[in-house]
């Protein structure tokens, strides 16, 4: 049991450590302010990331086409995750481009990109972030505290703090990923 309570205490730490800093909270409401923005506009949201990552971004989207909380019409999200496509570009073109590839050929300016990456270094992310960037997308990252290399071509990007373990921030990374969708529903369908 000792472990379970170290677990769940670090985990809460963590959680605190991120809700404390008003800068953090600012930064969220303004990217939900961004995609309700987009939303509006009727553009989509692109999510995309690596491992857990892209569970998280699978997360994200069937959150917002189906239901979080309440009922309400769907919302054009969408996560880069068929293995088809990301298995057929990584043959053609490497793996660094799977994601910037499908950016290129179903982004369009206005849309959002929320770029999930633990270290904010991975090449397919960054480059997924460039390409985003260069087709007038508002990018948004989600990644650990020193940001990585993705950092200097978001618009946005939400950092959790400090861990030496990648679970600690994906567990802020889904909370993070919740909030936006509750923010979400609560500004585009006023529920």
């Amino acid at each position: 049991m000792d472990l379970f309570e170290s677990i769940f205490n670090d985990a809460g730490k963590m959680l605190d450590r991120f809700a404390s800093v008003p800068e953090n909270l600012r930064i969220l409401e303004e990217a939900g302010k961004r995609m309700v923005e987009s939303l509006r506009a009727g553009k989509k949201i692109i999510a995309c990331g690596n491992g857990g990552s892209m569970c998280d971004a699978m997360h994200f989207a069937e959150e917002l086409t189906g239901r979080f909380r309440d009922n309400r019409p769907p919302v054009a999200a969408i996560a880069i995750s068929d293995p088809a496509y990301i298995t057929c570009t990584a043959n053609d073109y490497g793996f660094d481009l799977v994601f910037a590839r499908y950016i290129e050929g179903l982004g369009s300016k206005g849309d959002v990109l929320l770029a999930i990456s633990t270290s904010g270094n991975s090449p397919n992310i960054v480059n997924a972030v460039k390409s985003a960037k260069d087709m007038e997308m508002i990018v948004i990252g989600l990644t650990g505290e020193k940001g990585g290399k993705m950092t200097g071509f978001c618009d946005l990007v939400i950092k959790t703090p400090h861990s030496p373990y990648s679970d600690r921030i994906q567990e802020i990374h889904i909370k993070v990923i919740h909030s936006l969708i509750h923010y979400i529903e609560k500004n585009l369908f006023q529920t």
